[in-house]
C-alpha cells in the first residue's frame, strides 16, 4: 500500500513538473512587430521569472534641433565657465525633441523626447539626462517610459536607465542604448537612434 502511494505521488510530481516546464516554454514565445501592428516593435515576450511582466524593445530616432526657426531644444542656462568650456560643462537645454521610426525627422512620429541634459564633463563631453518619452501613437498613446542617466556624447554607444514610467509603463524599468546616428558640428543638430528595452505590465 504504502509503496503504491509512493508511486502516485512521485506520478503526480513528475507530471506537475511537465506542466510547469510546458508553461515556461510557452511563456518566452517571443511576438513580432507584425503581430503587433506596430513597425517600430522589435519583440515583446513574457520577461524570465514574471509570469505576468512583458519585455519590450522599441527603437527610436530622437531628432534634437538647436538651430533654425523652430528648435526642438532651447539652453536656457549658461555660466561665464560654459562659455570658455569646450565640454559645455554647466549648460542646460530643455527637449522636445521628436521621436520618430526612422532617422527621417518626417518619418512616422510616436512620440516626444521632453525633458532636459546638462553638461557635466569637465573633461569631456558627458551629459546628464532626464527626460521622459512620451508616446503619441497607437495604443501607447499617452503612457510615458522617464529616462534618467549619464550620457558621454562622443562614445559609440551610451546606457541610461529606465527609471519608470506611466500608463501602459507603469512600474516600468530597464535600459536604454543610444547611439549617434549623425551630427552636425555646426549647428549642434543630432539625430541619435535609441534603443529601448523595457519591462512592463
Amino acid at each position: 500500500m504504502e509503496h503504491t502511494l509512493l508511486s502516485m505521488a512521485s506520478s503526480i510530481f513528475s507530471s506537475l513538473l511537465l506542466l510547469l516546464f510546458l508553461s515556461c516554454a510557452t511563456n518566452f514565445t517571443p511576438v513580432t512587430s507584425s503581430e503587433q501592428g506596430n513597425d517600430y516593435l522589435i519583440s515583446c515576450r513574457l520577461a524570465p521569472h514574471f509570469p505576468v511582466e512583458k519585455q519590450s524593445h522599441f527603437r527610436f530616432y530622437w531628432h534634437d534641433i538647436l538651430s533654425g526657426p523652430n528648435p526642438t531644444a532651447v539652453q536656457v542656462v549658461q555660466t561665464p565657465e560654459t562659455i570658455k568650456s569646450s565640454t559645455l560643462f554647466g549648460a542646460v537645454v530643455m527637449i522636445d525633441d521628436a521621436l520618430t521610426t526612422r532617422p527621417d525627422v518626417n518619418s512616422k512620429l510616436v512620440g516626444r523626447a521632453q525633458g532636459l541634459y546638462t553638461g557635466a564633463g569637465l573633461k569631456k563631453i558627458e551629459f546628464l539626462v532626464a527626460m521622459n518619452f512620451v508616446f503619441t501613437d497607437g495604443k501607447y498613446n499617452g503612457s510615458t517610459i522617464a529616462i534618467f542617466g549619464h550620457d558621454e556624447v562622443l562614445a559609440p554607444v551610451r546606457e541610461m536607465p529606465i527609471v519608470g514610467g506611466s500608463g501602459l509603463f507603469r512600474f516600468a524599468r530597464g535600459y536604454v542604448e543610444a547611439r549617434t546616428y549623425s551630427v552636425d558640428w555646426k549647428t549642434g543638430d543630432a539625430v541619435v537612434q535609441y534603443d529601448v528595452f523595457v519591462n512592463h505590465y
